[in-house]
């Protein structure tokens, strides 16, 4: 009881150094940021890049930049982790607004998606303005919609099952063993080119080779969660020291194969964001505040470089902030929405077919000879482009599927999806469980997900989803220690964490 009260104790002090940031300093730290990411950098963008009169098109997806910087700094100074919407506006800021208004005033379109007629970038704008509308509308009213009819207060969160979780721990760092044995160390520590040369040569299907990585990464990044969510609620010193160590040991081995030289910048992105949640970088406002801000300066200062380990020679060409952005195949995002709008308008689209094969992945392909390849390899078959490994993002996935009507439809369900999610893992934060795992790997990986393409990233999607499953355990009222009492493990309550107060 006494460990309680100070538990409650802690979250009062820390609920009013938390309230510090209210009133005068809040709106100050809001309007430095609007200020630096609505209006200093577009107004530096327009007057670093010169129009060359390629279209109008860098208007809307200037707006979409200033609306972008708006969201996010609303989103981050609030301190609150909302963290799939923080993540959807992190990615519409810098591919669907920052990127393609510098490749548009400069005319510089990425060079892997050459050829695009200039009258199409703006009902492309159009349409990614359109998806991000209805993403607005969507969550908006679902927001609204929870005001007048408020949910049911959540239960006691779902916590995690101790034995389950250390024999997914045992179990990750075989398949993660196994896989860096059928690679070699050296691909798996090389250059960025070389380790996907290997994963290609070894495993020339890219459903099965999307796979076999996904399984060697998201298992033993789950159990590192769900490690860490058993030292919160262990009973003793022991437990807690026990279940601390098993956690870093696992970090340590996955940071091994999800490296910032061989593994691509997405991925290693979603590992340390997790790892930083998973170790308390989202449990306060004031630390929430700081990862989002970091993670806003990571995107637009380290992500650009981070790409210098693709090869055997380290190569850093930025030459200025914005002259990344031109030309840079990083940033096809935009254009591949042209190319699916193309395909769209020429009739091409078979609806809903994109869709099943992303889903349907894993029937091989000596059963469904005329299975779907992924959506980026599509569009640069449709061009005729040379190189094929390219971006599919939502709009452009949702366009080739079933046309603007798709967009309206995915994105109205993205705006109430992740509004949903944001309200489950904000209370998870706090009282602990399984949804705090969901917090902390899925948001970062969503920007994966709206990058694309689809096919790609469905494996991995499925196998975490399996994982956390498996790691769930059976909700149990407060009080009630009875789950994982032979593991030293106590149940999960909510505000049971000095500095939490409950949800």
């Amino acid at each position: 009881m006494g460990k309680q009260t100070g538990t409650i104790g802690d979250a009062v002090i820390r609920g009013g150094a938390e309230s510090s940031l209210r009133g005068g300093a809040r709106i100050a730290l809001v309007a430095l940021s609007i200020g630096v990411l609505s209006i200093v950098l577009p107004v530096a963008l327009v007057s670093d890049i010169p129009d060359r009169g390629r279209s109008e098109a860098w208007i809307i997806t200037l707006l979409i930049m200033i609306y972008g910087g708006v969201r996010l700094s609303a989103s981050w100074v609030s301190g609150r982790p909302r963290l799939f919407d923080f993540f959807f506006w992190v990615f519409a800021y810098i591919f669907m607004g920052l990127a393609p208004t510098a490749q548009i005033r400069a005319d510089a379109v990425s060079t892997t998606t050459p050829g695009i007629d200039p009258a199409f970038d703006l009902p492309t704008a159009g349409i990614v303005a359109l998806g991000l509308g209805c993403y607005e509308l969507a969550r908006a009213a679902w927001i609204l919609l929870q005001h007048v009819r408020p949910p049911r207060a959540a239960g006691v969160s779902r916590p995690v099952s101790a034995a389950r979780a250390i024999g997914l721990a045992v179990v990750g760092l075989g398949i993660s063993a196994f896989f860096v044995a059928q690679l070699g160390p050296a691909a798996a520590l090389g250059s960025r080119e070389a380790a996907f040369a290997a994963r290609e040569a070894r495993w020339p299907d890219p459903a099965l080779r999307a796979v076999m990585y996904a399984a060697s990464v998201y298992p033993l990044l789950i159990a590192t969660g769900a490690l860490a969510q058993l030292r919160r609620v262990a009973r003793s010193r022991a437990g807690r020291v026990g279940f601390t160590v098993a956690a870093v040991a696992a970090a340590v081995v996955l940071l091994l194969i999800v490296n910032p030289i061989a593994s691509a910048r997405y991925t290693f992105g979603t590992v340390a964001v997790a790892l930083a949640v998973f170790a308390g970088a989202v449990a306060t406002r004031s630390r929430a505040r700081l990862t989002m801000l970091l993670a806003i300066a990571a995107f637009l200062f380290l992500f650009p470089i981070a790409d210098a380990f693709r090869t055997d020679e380290v190569r850093v060409n930025r030459t200025s902030f914005f002259g990344e952005y031109l030309g840079n195949p990083d940033y096809d995002a935009f254009w591949q929405v042209a190319n699916s709008l193309a395909y769209w308008l020429d009739g091409l689209v078979e609806p809903a077919r994109q869709f099943l094969g992303s889903i349907l992945f894993w029937v091989p392909r000596a059963v469904w000879p005329d299975k779907p390849t992924d959506t980026g390899i599509v569009l640069a078959e449709y061009r005729g482009y040379s190189f094929d490994n390219l971006s599919a993002p939502m709009w452009a996935e949702a366009m080739v599927n079933g046309g603007i009507v798709a967009v309206v439809v995915v994105f109205i369900a993205l705006g109430i999806l992740l509004r949903a999610m944001d309200v489950r893992i904000a209370t998870a934060f706090a009282s602990g469980g399984v949804w705090a795992i969901v917090g902390a790997v899925l948001p970062v990986y969503m920007t994966i997900l709206m990058r694309g393409s689809l096919l790609q990233a469905t494996g991995a999607t499925t196998v975490m989803v399996a994982c956390l499953l498996l790691v769930a355990g059976r909700g149990r009222p407060p009080g009630d220690e009875s789950g994982g009492a032979e593991l030293g493990v106590a149940a999960a309550v909510p505000g049971d964490r000095a500095g939490q107060a409950p949800a």
